[in-house]
């Protein structure tokens, strides 16, 4: 059994010829937190699921939901999409429509109406983001500490350069006295800090707002998705975290009975990590020449031996689903695994860089005095 990957309903944009300017204006009121995030759609399939399973239709099953959100955004947003089905449109149309849900949960929905296993994929929707959600908290929960270090670090060599250095340089120069090497670089700094320190943070502003609006370019996405792949440690950890995703996305299509090709095709519209993309995009093609998935998969350096080695004894045992859900497992026990270690190593790293920074400052500052003492005495 195969499916049209190309037979997608026109979201609503494309047929009232929404302008590029429209199209920003709505970009930029929804850029800080609109829409229906991951952690909603993980409470809506598995809640929806279950009632499903329950023997309750749809329609009734939707009804029930609207009252569970608090959110009147969330209301109207599943509100209208009762009032398409009972228009008689499908359900996986009508969650399409919204432009809130991918097309991996339209075709995981559409598979599961035609298949009549729409709990099912509920649950294992529910199940994908819950996992998902996951694997995003244990992510902050390992660079929220480095972080708030490294920033405490930065603004207080901020501070240091932008008042206490100064007053230091007035001493030096009532002095007339002859700086080492090291305190005239800190002091060239300080300089530097006040006469840029202003431009220099709303470059820092700046930056982030642009990244917040480029976060859906193409072409801004790939450029920083491989520069993280390239940052020691924290590379390798992103991509198994994506490697997760992609294994748990190809377990809950084979799962349902979608022939592979379609499953890699759906995949590579739902994941928005640039790479991986690119990688399955190739896969996509080299199957339809004829190759196996594991030939396919070789010729790319982000998939490993391990998937490799397992996708290669799936195909010859038909065990596509079992093989596919064991690596999902393994990659998100590692992702747990190496969070802690990200944590653990990069804690000391940070707090014995911000000393050595500090540690610097101050003896380009006393070193001076030092010396001006010995020449007094």
């Amino acid at each position: 059994m195969a499916f049209k990957l190309d037979n997608i309903p026109k979201s609503n944009s494309e047929k009232s010829g929404m302008s590029d300017i429209e199209k920003l204006l709505k970009t930029e009121i929804t850029l800080f937190g609109g829409g229906f995030s991951n952690k909603k759609k993980q409470a809506f399939y598995l809640e929806l699921s279950v009632l499903l399973k329950a023997g309750i239709t749809i329609k009734e099953a939707l009804t029930l939901l609207i009252e569970s959100f608090k959110k009147e955004k969330d209301k109207e947003l599943l509100n209208g999409i009762l009032q398409q089905v009972i228009n008689g449109k499908p359900f996986s149309e009508a969650l399409y429509d919204t432009k809130q849900f991918s097309e991996y949960e339209y075709f995981s929905i559409k598979i599961g109406e035609e298949t009549g296993t729409t709990d099912r994929v509920c649950k294992e929707l529910g199940i994908f983001y819950e996992r998902k959600n996951e694997q995003k908290r244990i992510v902050v929960a390992a660079l929220t500490y480095p972080a708030i270090v490294l920033s405490t670090a930065i603004l207080v060599v901020i501070f240091m350069l932008s008042y206490v250095v100064p007053m230091f340089q007035d001493i030096f120069k009532q002095n007339n006295m002859e700086l080492p090497y090291l305190t005239q670089l800190i002091v060239k700094l300080s300089e530097a800090t006040q006469s840029y320190g202003g431009f220099l943070i709303i470059a820092i502003v700046l930056l982030f707002v642009v990244s917040r609006f480029l976060k859906n370019n193409y072409t801004y996405r790939k450029i920083s998705h491989k520069f993280m792949l390239k940052v020691p440690i924290l590379g390798p950890f992103i991509s198994k975290i994506y490697l997760a995703q992609f294994t748990q996305a190809v377990t809950l299509l084979t799962t349902s009975k979608v022939p592979i090709l379609n499953s890699i095709q759906m995949v590579t519209k739902m994941i928005r990590f640039v790479p991986l993309q690119e990688a399955l995009v190739k896969v996509e093609a080299n199957i339809m020449k004829g190759e196996s998935l594991s030939d396919s998969l070789k010729n790319n350096k982000l998939f490993d031996n391990r998937i490799i080695s397992l996708v290669k004894v799936a195909e010859e045992t038909n065990q596509t689903e079992y093989i596919f859900n064991q690596l999902n497992e393994q990659y998100n026990s590692e992702v747990m695994q190496k969070s802690k270690i990200l944590s653990t190593v990069l804690e000391p790293f940070i707090i014995l860089f911000v000393g050595v920074l500090v540690a610097v400052l101050l003896v380009a500052m006393y070193l001076p005095m030092f010396q001006l003492s010995s020449a007094i005495g």
